[in-house]
């Protein structure tokens, strides 16, 4: 009994020395959560990486693709090649706040989240039994570390693609910032900025530089701490020469003319509080996770880019897939569905990583309950990319496409991301700064 005593005081002693509340999660929780490939490789029946998946074995690898994809592979539009599943630790930061804080984090009636700081606010494997692991997972997702504290994105383009023919229609060029007032872990000034009185929680900035005739246009997104706020979003058109507020409806029209609407952003960008979420359980899915330096084919562009950098290419179907490589990982699936019923969607049903808890692939079914878009956003390591990523942690965004299954179109998304706070700083996320950028 003597030995027993010991052994409890020990581990009550070592959860304290790193922060864990023992009451809401242990430190194998934190190490499933961060470290899942530390002792354990994902598995399936048959599967080998480095294998090419097509439309010849298509049905023997049905279980680790998403809906979309399966389906894409099958009727023959792009092939996949795939790669041992491989570590994306985040930063120690993100982790320790997580330690800090997670254990006084809890889901109130209103569906939002009290006493979150900073870090994962949810660190436990979801649990099918429980009626908010839906809710949880979202949260996750929100205050996860997809682009870090702050990102640029620049250059960054947008390509219009008929599927049919492969013809491109159109080119946007754009520059794009993403920061966060509040739970931050990276960057000073930590966890927010005092100076936030209108208490924006992540500001979205983006600047059009080409063609001519939308070049100056640039948007500007305040989303709030308080999730029950809607978003403030502002437009500022360079041949009009003004701003003019977005209506709440108009984050659901298509962006610029592009496959993307405004909530689609990221994956989902939107207010937890206009879905209801609900835990579609765990799989092991091929996803596009990479080491960007290591493809084997780049594209061409852009041409004079001062490090050098080279976008992911595309294939396939219209020039509409990704030329990466898929690893096979552990993946918690989330179904959202609008509360709206005038709302064009059914339903989200957004793949996380496990491990990171970003959004990899994003399967969209219209109001009938067809599929309707399919978005992959594939994930760079950040040592394998730029030198100015080496060591940030973070899962860097490196490309996407807004697939149209019924309009066979797709907007693909080529682009250079720099996990930086140079320039991402309050004042650019603010009215007047979009009139004066736009002068």
């Amino acid at each position: 009994m003597k030995n027993l005593t010991k052994v409890v005081a020990l581990s009550s002693t070592l959860l304290l020395a790193v922060g864990v509340n023992a009451g809401s999660f242990t430190e194998a929780d934190i190490e499933g959560s961060f470290y899942p490939y530390k002792n354990w490789t994902p598995t399936y029946e048959g599967y080998e990486p480095g294998v090419e998946v097509n439309q010849a074995n298509a049905d023997q690898y049905k279980e680790i693709m998403d809906e979309a994809l399966y389906r894409f592979v099958k009727d023959g539009w792009v092939s996949i090649k795939t790669k041992p599943t491989t570590d994306f630790p985040l930063t120690d930061d993100y982790v320790n706040a997580t330690r800090k804080y997670a254990g006084d984090v809890t889901v109130n009636d209103k569906g939002t989240l009290d006493n979150y700081v900073a870090g994962r606010a949810f660190p436990v494997e979801p649990d099918a039994n429980d009626p908010k692991a839906g809710l949880k997972l979202v949260w996750n997702y929100q205050y996860g570390f997809n682009s870090g504290d702050s990102v640029t994105i620049h250059p960054f383009w947008w390509t219009f693609r008929n599927m049919n023919n492969g013809k491109v229609e159109r080119v946007l060029k754009f520059e794009w910032h993403f920061m966060n007032y509040s739970h931050r872990v990276s960057f000073d000034p930590k966890p927010k900025f005092d100076k936030n009185p209108s208490e924006v929680f992540r500001g979205i900035y983006s600047f059009v530089k080409e063609p001519y005739d939308l070049s100056n246009t640039q948007l500007l997104i305040h989303r709030h701490e308080d999730d029950t706020k809607r978003d403030n979003a502002w437009l500022y058109l360079g041949f009009q020469r003004r701003v003019r507020r977005l209506a709440t409806g108009q984050i659901t029209d298509a962006f610029l003319g592009s496959d993307l609407m405004i909530e689609d952003f990221e994956g989902y960008n939107g207010r937890v509080s206009d879905y209801t979420w609900e835990y579609g359980g765990t799989r092991n899915l091929l996803l596009p996770f990479y080491y960007h330096n290591d493809l084997e084919k780049f594209s061409s562009e852009p041409a004079d880019d001062p490090d050098g950098f080279r976008f992911v290419d595309v294939h396939g179907k219209g020039n509409c897939f990704p030329n990466v490589t898929y690893q096979l990982r552990k993946t918690f699936t989330l179904i959202g569905k609008p509360k709206d019923p005038s709302h064009p969607l059914s339903k989200r049903v957004i793949n996380l990583d496990a491990q990171t808890m970003v959004m990899a692939t994003l399967v969209v079914y219209d109001r009938k309950g067809d599929m309707w878009r399919w978005f992959p956003i594939g994930k760079a390591h950040s040592d394998h990319h730029l030198p100015g990523n080496k060591g940030k942690g973070v899962p860097v965004e490196d490309f996407a496409v807004l697939l149209d299954v019924q309009a066979k179109h797709c907007t693909t998304l080529q682009f250079k991301s720099l996990i930086t706070d140079e320039s991402n700083q309050p004042n650019l996320f603010t009215v007047q700064n979009l009139r004066k950028a736009g002068r």
